[in-house]
């Protein structure tokens, strides 16, 4: 893709500023720890295409550290609460050479829970650091207890968090998905995706982040290969269109998210958007719709490890109409 070769021809602007072009280019300076509303960063027009990174910081070293927080928000020029974003994934581009990962005692889907006494053991806690080989697209990491020493594994970039600002005065913190987006974790949101957001707020306040070089369905640990990125983003949106909860396609498929506690509900919401989006876009008759998805529908767990769990129903574009 030879979108990222307009880097040295864009315009820098800074925080808080307008944008002066169509294709700009932002460095990120402050990582947020929540999604809501707040001074943007910047604000851009519709159809801009948006150069950027994920925040780096020390998370992402040998040593270890704090995690470094989102980038944004974003303030869209013109959109409104019955409009929904579009966010267009044209390329993720891994900048660091380093990949980690974590076990934790009581975060992840296999670990015990901190809230509620188990009798079991807790998993103990440990660091794996994956190298990056960034011509071949690989990571390799020490698997010190195993027979084969080492694992090597393809690399698939993804963005864990893309988001708006929440409904009202709501602040999630970085660890939720929901209506809004979040901390979705979906494999499925990476270059050549296009992600559908709902709209709570005039100007949409626009975040991204936590970067993967890879990351399994489900998250199973808590963590993905936990890395930096450069990003290349087309910012859009629909008028007059709304969504309840985050739609992506790409090439194979249409797909939506849905987050909730237990995981059965977010398979629901997930499935009945799904069901309203072939409904009302592609011409289908409700239980139609619901038939043909129970044959042909691929549903995937995002995450089981955040506050709220995600689920992505795929409908195969092949079966939609021409």
């Amino acid at each position: 893709m030879q979108v990222l070769l307009s880097l040295a021809l864009a315009v820098t602007v800074q925080a808080g500023g307008p944008a002066p072009s169509d294709t700009v280019y932002f460095e990120p300076q402050v990582g947020h720890r929540t999604f809501a509303v707040r001074d943007p960063v910047l604000r851009i027009e519709p159809g801009t295409v948006l150069i950027s990174r994920t925040m780096f910081g020390g998370y992402y070293t040998e040593e270890g550290g704090a995690f470094p927080g989102e980038v944004g928000p974003f303030y869209i020029e013109g959109a409104t609460t019955n409009d929904v974003l579009v966010v267009k994934i044209l390329e993720l581009r891994l900048n660091h050479d380093i990949g980690a990962a974590r076990h934790y005692a009581n975060f992840g889907g296999l670990a015990t829970d901190a809230r509620v006494r188990m009798l079991n053991d807790p998993i103990p806690e440990r660091r794996y650091i994956w190298r990056l080989d960034r011509e071949s697209m690989t990571a390799t990491a020490e698997l010190p207890d195993s027979r084969v020493g080492r694992a090597t594994i393809d690399l698939q970039p993804m963005l864990g968090r893309v988001a708006v600002a929440p409904a009202g005065a709501e602040a999630f913190s970085g660890l939720w998905p929901g209506d809004f987006g979040g901390n979705m974790d979906a494999p499925e949101v990476r270059a050549g995706a296009t992600v559908y957001l709902p709209v709570f707020h005039e100007g949409a306040y626009f975040y991204f982040g936590d970067a993967h070089a890879r990351q399994g369905h489900g998250e199973v640990s808590g963590t993905g290969l936990e890395t930096s990125v450069d990003v290349v983003l087309q910012i859009d949106m629909i008028k007059g269109k709304r969504i309840d909860w985050p739609r992506i396609e790409d090439d194979e498929y249409i797909m939506v998210a849905g987050s909730a506690r237990p995981l059965i509900d977010a398979f629901r919401l997930a499935h009945v958007e799904l069901i309203e989006w072939l409904e009302e876009d592609y011409g289908f008759g409700r239980w139609d719709a619901y038939q043909l998805v129970s044959q042909v529908c691929e549903s995937t767990v995002a995450n089981i490890v955040d506050p709220v769990y995600t689920v992505v129903a795929k409908f195969p574009r092949r079966f939609l109409p021409e």
